[in-house]
């Protein structure tokens, strides 16, 4: 197992990805829920996701309960986190940066910055986006990549440390 590879990316680091990925966006969807629970602002990235992708904003603008809409939310959300720890990974190859924690810094604001793009893009294009308040949302998402980015290095790390 330890010479086979997928894209020219061994095993063991595609499984370390896959789980740094997901270890990123639990602990970001968390601090997201936290955020919305404390505070008046709806940010249920998964809820507003899952509502966005299969345009089930209700006719009221809020965001959908139904089961099947929070799943494509949840497998929406957590492929983009392995999206973002792959393109960590990639970067981290070519000698940028690399899994630790002063990189995080700079992986946190990218992330971010591309994060508050492409949500603000998806509200603009969107024929039917829930009605919550996008300044809101665009800066906790922000703060919530560098969770995600600090959660996905940690995560990483403990993968890299049992693989050892």
């Amino acid at each position: 197992m330890e010479n086979e590879t997928f894209l020219s990316i061994p095993v063991s680091d595609w499984i370390a990805i896959i789980i740094s990925g997901i270890g990123g966006t639990l602990v970001m969807s968390g601090f997201m829920y936290l955020v919305s629970f404390l505070t008046p602002f709806t940010l249920k990235v998964v809820k507003i996701l899952g509502t966005m992708l299969t345009f089930r904003t209700t006719a009221s603008g809020k965001l959908s309960d139904k089961p099947a809409v929070i799943w494509v939310g949840i497998v929406g959300h957590y492929a983009v986190g392995i999206v973002f720890v792959l393109v960590y990974y990639l970067l981290w190859q070519q000698g940028i940066g690399g899994p630790n924690y002063l990189s995080g810094i700079a992986y946190g604001v990218g992330s971010g910055l591309v994060a508050i793009i492409v949500w603000y893009s998806f509200f603009l294009i969107h024929p039917s986006p829930p009605a919550i308040s996008l300044p809101s949302y665009l800066v906790s998402l922000f703060l919530a990549h560098f969770v995600f980015t600090y959660g996905a290095i940690l995560t990483y790390q403990l993968v890299q440390a049992y693989q050892a």
